[in-house]
């Protein structure tokens, strides 16, 4: 993995005022994509060093969390262990059929008990269990993953390249330069990551993707360095919760793909790039920003979708 991620200028989205691009961390990987491969980089290391068989983690059917850590075990030579919020008996999912296919053993917990039965199996499998087995939380949530999506920023001031000449950044020092950074809120690892690589002038907005989600401010702050103010939630955009959409996003997802070529999901990116785009509308961003959205990819939600409702 020699992760690349470019950034794009997004003219459909700026206006006179706010200039608005994106760092497309989705297409670092086609398999691996975007903020999983950052916020798995150290539990990896960390199983390997461990001297672990297994790694094994928790997801839902949908979950682009164990696709990436399917695949990424096997490249590492690691078994793969996948817990599903899914009960046995329902039809099997796209994407964990390919995380079956990529090696990962399923086990269903089903949906009432899920986050009970995750909280229970982590607190007895910290670290390598007797098994050979390394546990990672839902989604790499955890310090660990919050180190890893905090090199999101490192790796690009490290190694950068532009597309066509027409990112806005100044090449010396690029993400600093922004002054509004902006990315989906699932279980708050990546955005805790970015807060604590970001500088304290910079402004990290969160779209959590939850409706509802009264705790994860908290679970935030848990992974911080410091006690930062530079950073908000924003909790309108969740159109209707976990993986639910409207039919008004679904339109600006596919109108985004005709004007940009940007493909997003109904889950976490698709909601991002619309708030963002309801933010200019209403002058959110101060005149003369630079605005920075995250594509953290991942397209999994979106097979959840009937044939066609996307237009890729």
């Amino acid at each position: 993995m020699d992760p690349n991620p470019l950034i794009e200028n997004i003219p459909f989205l700026s206006n006179g005022h706010t200039i608005v691009d994106t760092l497309r961390l989705d297409a670092i990987h086609p398999i691996i994509s975007g903020n999983k491969w950052y916020k798995l980089r150290y539990y990896l290391d960390e199983a390997l060093k461990l001297n672990a068989t297994s790694i094994a983690s928790f997801g839902g059917p949908y979950s682009n969390h164990l696709v990436a850590l399917s695949y990424a075990a096997k490249l590492n030579g690691l078994k793969s262990l996948g817990y599903v919020r899914s009960n046995k008996d329902e039809p099997i999912t796209p994407s964990l059929q390919e995380a079956l296919n990529y090696g990962m053993e399923l086990i269903y917990l089903g949906r009432s008990a899920f986050n009970e039965m995750k909280d229970n199996l982590i607190k007895e499998n910290s670290g390598i269990n007797y098994k050979g087995t390394y546990f990672v939380d839902e989604g790499g949530y955890g310090v660990s993953g919050a180190k890893g999506a905090a090199t999101i920023i490192s790796d690009w001031d490290n190694k950068h390249e532009s597309v066509n000449n027409k990112s806005t950044a100044n090449t010396n020092n690029p993400l600093s330069n922004y002054d509004y950074i902006i990315c989906a809120v699932g279980t708050g690892t990546m955005i805790a990551g970015i807060i604590n690589a970001t500088e304290p002038n910079q402004k990290i907005i969160g779209i959590p993707v939850l409706k509802n989600e009264g705790s994860i401010e908290s679970e935030i702050k848990l992974l911080l360095h410091a006690a930062h103010t530079n950073f908000e939630l924003l909790h309108e955009f969740h159109q209707g919760g976990y993986a639910k959409t409207t039919q008004a996003q679904i339109n600006f997802m596919n109108l985004l793909w005709i004007e940009t070529n940007i493909p997003t999901d109904i889950v976490y990116t698709g909601k991002v790039f619309y708030a963002v785009s309801q933010l200019i509308n209403r002058n959110y961003f101060t005149k003369g920003s630079r605005v920075l959205i995250i594509h953290s990819g991942g397209l999994q939600g979106n097979r959840s979708l009937a044939k066609g409702i996307l237009k890729y």
